[in-house]
């Protein structure tokens, strides 16, 4: 774009900041009252109204006893205590303390019994500091959910959540650490029926205020669910906008048919188990062409009409050096990778009895991913590009407002907790692969509080659009953006977003065509969003967090918050134990056993071909040895070996020391004793035998 269209650009900027402050000085006389919209019981929320939970540092939160919790669950499986003490009582919760030590930010907690304990938060505490101050504030509080929502403290609170969560099985096709649920470990199936599933979905479309919900299908792995293709149909029929599958690909790359047949039934999402670039960087998970597959099911996914979500787990000394090598191979594809999720590691599941050693070793918060994104590829400043995903909810807001009270669906709205996940938005020019982060083009923070301000005066669509229009004008630097990219191509992608003006850029809803989809990737710029979620474990519990859950697992029991139920309390321990299908021998006699890859097995594909842009600059070799060279366990299954190895030469050297002994007595005739003499200093006489010297000895 000629250097003038810039100028002319940046005249208008002007101009339209200058508007803005005759416009907002208008709009602020006499709100308008918010609106009960359709989709909930209760009004819309204007920014000063929405609240907060106590934030900043040093504070005092609830969290959970590491060594309590698991004692007190396994008490409640071991069916000596009833369920119902996890919602009448609060068994091993305990107050902690978040404070600042040496530019860091640490959880402290201290339980009667079990002692001190004692993680990092953040290793940057200016970072933290913003994350908190940015977060516009919690969403409607949920009603309408009582039968549903009922889970003591760990019962989530306000809003309706993102992304309901359903684990169709905890079957899985694979053996990984790390691993939330323990798949194929826990002796016995846990599988929903039809009429579970379908009951899930109906239940969650009852709670307000009722967000525009993504479903997400999830396990062990779900396409082993023989219900799978049923499940996605079924949301498609009752109405869910947006359908996901969190995988590890194999069904996908070994058929292209099923990946077809997957989109037709109404999938849009593939969450894809995403390590890092090369077999080597997947090696962790004991598949041997792990990462050939990630990328031809990539290829058939994507063919069929499936954007696909590279997900990465990350754990400190395993592979955190694949960040930048990640984010790289979705600015080489961006035709393709739209958004990533990096999941820094939970030690939870398989990892929660993980040593003191291993877990400061192999931490990793969402300051560490957004240093390493800066370090590893020389993209984003944390403190200026880095939010908080809630910060979105404020623009939610605002299409709620347009979209107006007889709307069927609110807008999606990503309203946690500060600490629990962060994201960044790169703009990327698809012909020439430039990437430049949104906020150094757009000014996120004053743009955020114009957008409110907007929101708070609850005018109309004509003035609502005019609002944003011209905030997006005033906050917008033309000469730090893209060196194609136009004012106006900003404005058409948020109206791409939001769906403001009408204007059709290709359906997103579950009805949506083979010709929606090429017309909305047929957009020259793509809006690569950069997502870090942290999911707690009992380390760094908060239950502050918990109450606001955007990822609420769906269950014969409720919806339970995605940490409760994972690691916290761990009712997905609880939950499925009670509703097991059936002991593993009782399903193996039955059904029989399914294939597992695990032990470096390879996956059997008919080919491996990809059109996928990948640099063999990034393509990893050999595995990160950081953890070698410290002498530090990888995997929970490593640290299990190494404390049986520990015991083994423990009790060998026990009967070494008692074969000894009898060789002693009974060969060389050598008198009994255990009286050991170090240093010179006799052993203590009996009382009968103290004498002066002994008893000045031990004064």
């Amino acid at each position: 774009m000629p250097k003038a269209i810039k100028f002319v650009e940046k005249a208008l900027t002007v101009t339209a900041n200058a508007a803005w402050t005759v416009f907002d000085s208008l709009n602020q006389i006499k709100q308008n009252p918010s609106f009960t919209p359709k989709w909930s019981d209760k009004p819309l929320l204007k920014s000063y109204e929405k609240m907060k939970p106590k934030l900043g540092w040093p504070r005092t939160t609830d969290s959970l006893c590491p060594k309590c919790i698991p004692e007190v669950r396994q008490e409640i499986l071991d069916g000596k205590k009833d369920v119902a003490v996890l919602i009448n009582d609060k068994p091993g919760e305990i107050k902690a303390q978040i404070i600042e030590r040496d530019g860091r930010i640490l959880m402290v907690k201290e339980c009667p019994k079990h002692g001190r304990f004692e993680d990092v938060m953040s290793i940057d505490a200016e970072f933290f500091k913003h994350l908190e101050e940015v977060f516009p504030g919690r969403d409607i509080r949920a009603h309408n959910d009582s039968d549903l929502h009922k889970h003591g403290s760990s019962t989530i609170t306000h809003g309706r959540g993102s992304v309901l969560t359903i684990d169709l099985t905890n079957r899985c096709n694979m053996m990984c650490d790390p691993c939330f649920m323990d798949a194929n470990q826990v002796g016995f199936v846990h599988e929903l029926s039809w009429e579970d599933i379908k009951t899930m979905l109906d239940n969650a479309l009852r709670i307000k205020p009722h967000r525009q919900m993504s479903v997400q299908f999830s396990g062990g792995e779900p396409t082993m669910s023989p219900y799978f293709l049923d499940a996605v149909r079924y949301c498609k029929k009752v109405g869910y906008n947006s359908v996901q599958a969190a995988t590890n690909g194999i069904e996908f790359a070994k058929s292209k048919e099923y990946a077809q047949q997957a989109a037709e039934a109404g999938l849009r999402y593939a969450y894809l188990q995403f390590d890092g670039i090369g077999n080597a960087a997947n090696s962790h998970r004991a598949v041997g062409n792990l990462f050939d597959v990630k990328l031809r099911a990539i290829e058939n996914l994507w063919s069929a009409g499936v954007d696909i979500v590279p997900v990465t787990t990350i754990v400190n000394g395993i592979n955190n050096e694949q960040v930048g090598r990640i984010v790289q191979f979705a600015l080489d594809n961006p035709r393709k990778i739209s958004f990533l999720s990096f999941q820094p590691v939970s030690f939870t599941g398989r990892d929660e009895a993980v040593t003191d050693e291993r877990r400061t070793a192999q931490r990793y918060t969402l300051s560490h991913l957004a240093h390493d994104v800066k370090n590893q590829t020389g993209i984003g400043e944390p403190k200026r590009d880095w939010y908080p995903i809630s910060f979105m909810s404020t623009f939610s807001d605002w299409a709620d407002l347009v979209h107006g009270p007889q709307a069927e669906w609110g807008q999606l709205s990503c309203g946690c907790h500060p600490n629990c996940g962060i994201g960044m938005a790169i703009m990327v020019d698809k012909e020439t692969r430039e990437a430049v982060p949104v906020t150094r083009f757009l000014n996120g923070d004053r743009l955020a509080r114009d957008i409110a301000r907007v929101n708070d005066a609850a005018r109309g669509r004509f003035l609502s659009v005019l609002g944003m229009g011209l905030a997006l004008m005033r906050n917008y630097d033309p000469f730090q953006a893209p060196k194609h990219f136009k004012l106006a191509d900003l404005m058409k992608k948020f109206d791409k977003t939001f769906g403001a003006t009408g204007k059709s850029y290709g359906s997103v809803k579950i009805d949506r065509t083979a010709k929606d989809i090429d017309l909305r990737r047929a957009d020259r710029w793509n809006f690569l969003f950069i997502a870090g979620m942290w999911f707690q474990d009992l380390f760094n519990y908060d239950f502050r967090r918990t109450e606001q859950c955007i990822i609420p697992y769906a269950t014969q029991e409720g919806e339970i918050s995605f940490c409760a139920y994972n690691t916290g309390v761990g009712w997905r321990n609880i939950v499925e134990k009670m509703h097991m299908t059936a002991s593993l021998t009782k399903w193996y006699e039955k059904n029989g056993r399914h294939e597992i890859f695990a032990g470096g097995k390879d996956v059997n594909m008919s080919s491996k071909e990809h059109r996928l842009l990948l640099r063999q600059d990034i393509v990893t070799n050999e595995v990160q040895h950081d953890l070698d060279k410290l002498g530090i366990a990888k995997t929970a299954r490593e640290e299990k070996m190494r404390a049986r190895d520990e015991k083994l030469k423990r009790m060998q050297s026990d009967e070494n020391e008692r074969m000894m002994k009898l060789y002693k007595k009974h060969v060389l005739k050598e008198p009994e004793t255990d009286l050991v003499s170090i240093s010179g200093i006799a052993p203590a006489a009996k009382p009968e035998e103290k004498n002066e010297e002994v008893g000045a000895f031990g004064d």
